[in-house]
């Protein structure tokens, strides 16, 4: 699999699902380090209510994120593309500390520079709490 670098707009459906498949699959790994090197410097986002700029405040967000989401797994689907834009749907299942599951549903919506790295990030998010055998994400 290319690095998320290596895949820039404009987008066709292939390339647009291999954006997807690297997100997931660096998502996954729930190493900041990685995943902060798909965004731009000046990268934008907002996720949930939190809005920030920057690599050093998508990190600071991602350690918070996976220090209280434990368990993290994540499935990305491509819902439709333009020249430098995705949206995609997703579904990530963690756990807290007290072993309380939930599964995150939501949507982002993505716009890439011309180097195919992420400037813009706008993601929605709802949690809803869910037993341990109604999981459907796991780690292989």
């Amino acid at each position: 699999m290319p690095a998320p670098t290596d895949i820039r707009p404009p987008f066709t459906r292939e390339s647009a699902l291999a954006k997807v498949k690297a997100a997931e699959d660096a998502w996954n790994t729930c190493d900041p380090e990685r995943v902060a090197l798909a965004y731009s410097e000046d990268s934008e986002w907002r996720n949930r209510s939190e809005f920030f700029k920057g690599r050093a405040a998508i990190k600071a967000f991602l350690r918070r994120k996976w220090a209280k989401e434990q368990g993290y797994r994540l499935m990305k689907e491509l819902w439709a593309f333009t020249d430098n834009r995705i949206s995609v749907r997703f579904e990530y299942e963690w756990h807290d500390e007290s072993d309380r599951w939930y599964r995150a549903h939501g949507n982002e919506h993505w716009e890439f520079d011309d180097n195919g790295l992420m400037r813009r990030r706008d993601a929605s998010i709802n949690d809803v709490p869910i037993a341990e055998h109604e999981r459907r994400y796991r780690a292989t």
